[in-house]
C-alpha cells in the first residue's frame, strides 16, 4: 500500500525543500555514472532549468530506441525523457510519469522548446501525472511499452512489489526494464526508512539487494542483469551519523520481460555481434560479465542467448545452437567483482 505521509513528505522534498540538485546532502541523488559519449550531444541540448532540478543517480539510457516507446518512471524535470525524446525519434513516444506538481510544470514547460531544438514538428514526449504504483490511472495498458526506466526514484516508494507489478503489466513480451536506483547491503530500519530527509535522498528507502532478488522472483522475472555499480559516498555529517555503518550503492539494472531460467543453464550456444548498433560499432555490453565484441564468438547461457534473441537486440545478433542439448549449468560469473560492491551483488543466477 501506498503511505500518503512519506508520499507527502517526498513531494514536499522534490516540490519545495530542493531548489536545485545544488541543495542534496548526498551523492544519492546525483549522477555519478559516466555519461555515454553519444548521450553528452543531446544532453547539451536539454534546457538548463530541467539540468538543474534533475536528481537521478545513474545514465539508464539503453540503445536501439528509434521509434520506440519508452515509459519513464518518476519522470521529474524531464531530463531523461527529453534525451530519449531525441532519441526515439519523430516516429517514437516518450511518457514520463511522476506526482510532483513542481516538477511536471517544469517539464511540461519546455515540451515545445525541445520539440523545436530536435527539429521535430510535433511532440513525441508526454508527462502524466500519478503515482508509479498506479499506472493504470494514466492510462498505461497492459504489454504497451518497449522500454521502461526510471533515475533514481524507485526507491522512494513505499510500495516497491506493486511498482514493478506495474512495470512488468506495462512492459510488451520481449520488453526492457533498464533502470539506476540506490540499493544497500542490508535492510534499512523503520525509524531511518521513515526519516523524511533520508527518504528524500534516496537513502530511506534504498533496497537491500537479495529483498529485490526475492521480489523479481516472486513476480517472476528469474534472471536479471546488472550494468554497473557505484558506491555512493554520504557527505552529510548527521546523515552519516545517521546511516552508521550502512553502505549504499547506485546500480544500473537491465531486466527483460521474458520466460527465463532461474539458473544460468548451458545449450553449447554461441553468440556473434554483429557490430550494427550505431551507438556500438565496435562491442555492446549487455551487463557486467557479458561485453560482446563485434564478429567474435562468446560461449552463452541460455538466459543470455534469449536476451539477445527474443528482444530488440535480435537483428544485431547471430545465435549459433539451440537449446535441444543440455550440458549442465553455465559457468556465468562476473568477470570481477568490484570492491565497492555487497557480497552476492549478482543477478539471479550470473
Amino acid at each position: 500500500m501506498i503511505d500518503s505521509k512519506v508520499s507527502e513528505d517526498v513531494k514536499n522534498y522534490y516540490g519545495k525543500v530542493l531548489s536545485t540538485n545544488e541543495d542534496l546532502k548526498t551523492t544519492a541523488c546525483c549522477a555519478i555514472e559516466a555519461v555515454p559519449e553519444h548521450i553528452k550531444p543531446i544532453l547539451s541540448k536539454v534546457h538548463d532549468e530541467v539540468m538543474a532540478k534533475f536528481y537521478g543517480c545513474g545514465s539508464p539510457i539503453p540503445p536501439e530506441l528509434e521509434g520506440r516507446t519508452v515509459l519513464d518512471l518518476g519522470s521529474g524535470s524531464g531530463r531523461d525523457c527529453f534525451v530519449f525524446s531525441k532519441m526515439v525519434g519523430p516516429k517514437g513516444r516518450v511518457i514520463g510519469v511522476d506526482m510532483t506538481d513542481e516538477q511536471i510544470a517544469v517539464a511540461n514547460k519546455y515540451v515545445d522548446f525541445h520539440t523545436e531544438m530536435f527539429g521535430f514538428v510535433s511532440p513525441n514526449v508526454e508527462f502524466r501525472k500519478s503515482y508509479i504504483e498506479d499506472l493504470r490511472s494514466v492510462d498505461i495498458a497492459d504489454n504497451s511499452m518497449d522500454i521502461v526506466t526510471s533515475n533514481c526514484v524507485l526507491n522512494l516508494s513505499t510500495d516497491k512489489e506493486k511498482v514493478f507489478e506495474e512495470i512488468f503489466r506495462v512492459l510488451k513480451p520481449g520488453g526492457e526494464l533498464f533502470f539506476s536506483d540506490v540499493f544497500s547491503d542490508r535492510r534499512i530500519s523503520k525509524d531511518l526508512a521513515d526519516d523524511p530527509v533520508l527518504r528524500g535522498e534516496c537513502l530511506g528507502g534504498a533496497m537491500y539487494i537479495e529483498d529485490f532478488r526475492r521480489l523479481l522472483n516472486r513476480l517472476g522475472c528469474s534472471d536479471y542483469r546488472f550494468v554497473s555499480t557505484s558506491k555512493l559516498e554520504v557527505t552529510d555529517q548527521d546523515v552519516a551519523r545517521k546511516v552508521g555503518h550502512i553502505s549504499f550503492y547506485s546500480n544500473t539494472v537491465r531486466a527483460f520481460k521474458l520466460n527465463l531460467e532461474d539458473r544460468c543453464e548451458d545449450y553449447g550456444q554461441v553468440a556473434y555481434y554483429q557490430g550494427t548498433l550505431p551507438e556500438s560499432p565496435h562491442s555492446f555490453i549487455l551487463d557486467d560479465h557479458h561485453e560482446f565484441f563485434k564478429g567474435r564468438p562468446m560461449l552463452v547461457c541460455s538466459n543470455t542467448a534469449r536476451m539477445i534473441s527474443e528482444t530488440r537486440f535480435a537483428k544485431h545478433f547471430k545465435i549459433v545452437g539451440d537449446e535441444s542439448t543440455h550440458y549442465g549449468l553455465f559457468d556465468c560469473v562476473p568477470i570481477q567483482v568490484s570492491s565497492g560492491s555487497p557480497a552476492g551483488i549478482s543477478g539471479a543466477c550470473c
